[in-house]
This record gives C-alpha cells, structure tokens and sequence, in this order.
C-alpha cells in the first residue's frame, strides 16, 4: 500500500509550522508500513493532481496570498478533476479561504478564490485578528472528535454551509463564531495552524483513510501507541479549559 501526498506551494504557504501537518502523515504511515510519496509543486510548475491521493495546501500571509492565487486559479480544472477522480484535499487557513469565492486582504484588495465552494472571506475591520489556541468538536463523517489547533487570522469566513465543528473555545471562522473551518467529506479547510495534527492523531488518522480509499477502498488502520500525541492534547485542553 502507497500514499502519494502533493505538497502545493510549498515554499511559501507554510504558516505557523504547516509542513508539520506533511510530517505527521508520513510518520503515521511508516510507522504501519505503508510507503510515503510526497512531491512538491510551487508557482509556475507542473503536476498530474489526478495522480494525488492527498493534496495539501498550508497558510500564508496576505502578501503569500496575492503572489500565488493567479497560478491557483489556473488550476482550478485541475483541482477539480482531481476532486472527480476521488482526491482528498486538506487546507490550512490561507490555502482554505482560496478555495471560496474570494478573500479580501486587510488592504481592502479582493484576491479571486477557486469559487468551488460557496464561502467567502472578509477583512475584519481595524484590522483586529482572531487569535488563540481552539477547541472545537468536529464532525468526521458522523464520529465526533474533539480537535485542538491555534488560529491567527483576520479573514472572517462566512457562507460556510458545511463546517469542519462547533467551537468549544475560541473564534472559528469568524470572531466569536459558533462554527469553524469547512468539511465536505472530501476537502477539510480549517484555521488550525499549531500545526494542526500532532496533538490530533484521530484526525490524522481520519484524513489517512479518506486519501487511501482513493486507491484501496475503506481500509482499516492498524492502531498505534498514542500515548504522547494524546497527553499534548489533554494537556491544551486543561489549559485552555482553565484560562475559559
């Protein structure tokens, strides 16, 4: 069994240790035996997306964001192409704003998003920004999972239809939010930077068997020992209970 992950716009949408979120997956997959290919793709170069069973975009600031999202837009047939042939897709923060409608900077420009998905993203006024670690309780394809990230973001996201949870403790997409991030059951956007999975492994391990069933169906994972993954979670969230 083979994983093949691509990394787009590697050099320069990588936030808050995005590329962490990369390190998880491959270690997870190594760690059962399942072989890792992970392959990059920046501004100006080629990449077959159909042949991805993940890909994976991190954040970037506005100045990352209105550098790059001309090269996305021309993507944007394959990107979905690659959504039609059963790709999974995971967006931290910038990269999750640029699959809506559009994104305005703190400097009043509009940056064109994909428009494959109905959200759109607005400056907050004063430039004021949502920022703190998160709990939220997500919902996986019908399991709940509670789910610990950090977020930094002055875009607020609104027009999501299909959120990633319900925020326990913090923003979420917008300021004091009820919701954060985007889920479809193929494409996760979220702002959990931190980065995002090493003190969530169920969530990890969720992503997993959402890219592999590209190529090999439901596949069940063989478990592994948690044990330090899950004191970092519960550890935050003592934290973040008792700063509430």
């Amino acid at each position: 069994m083979e994983l093949k992950i691509l990394w787009m716009y590697h050099d320069v949408m990588d936030l808050y240790g995005d590329k962490g979120n990369i390190a998880v997956l491959k270690k997870r997959c190594e760690r059962r035996g399942i072989a890792v290919q992970i392959d990059t793709c920046g501004m100006g170069e080629m990449a077959d997306m159909c042949a991805y069973d993940l890909i994976f975009m991190g954040g970037g600031a506005d100045k990352e964001q209105s550098l790059l999202y001309q090269d996305l837009i021309k993507r944007k047939e394959q990107v979905q192409a690659a959504l039609d042939s059963g790709s999974f897709i995971l967006l931290i923060c910038g990269g999750y704003q640029l699959f809506g409608k559009y994104y305005v900077d703190a400097f009043g420009n509009q940056i064109e998003g994909l428009g494959l998905f109905p959200y759109y993203t607005n400056a907050a006024a004063d430039n004021k920004r949502c920022i703190g670690n998160v709990l939220i309780e997500a919902n996986l394809d019908g399991e709940r999972v509670e789910v610990i990230g950090f977020e930094n973001h002055g875009g607020q996201s609104e027009g999501v239809t299909q959120p990633f949870g319900k925020v326990i403790i913090g923003h979420g997409n917008v300021f004091h939010g009820t919701y954060e991030g985007f889920y479809n059951g193929q494409v996760l956007g979220t702002y959990l930077h931190g980065p995002l999975l090493p003190k969530n492994a169920k969530l990890a391990d969720h992503i997993l068997k959402k890219a592999l069933k590209k190529r090999y169906g439901e596949v069940t994972l063989a478990p592994l020992d948690d044990t330090w993954e899950n004191k970092a979670f519960a550890a935050m969230k003592k934290r973040l209970i008792h700063a509430k």
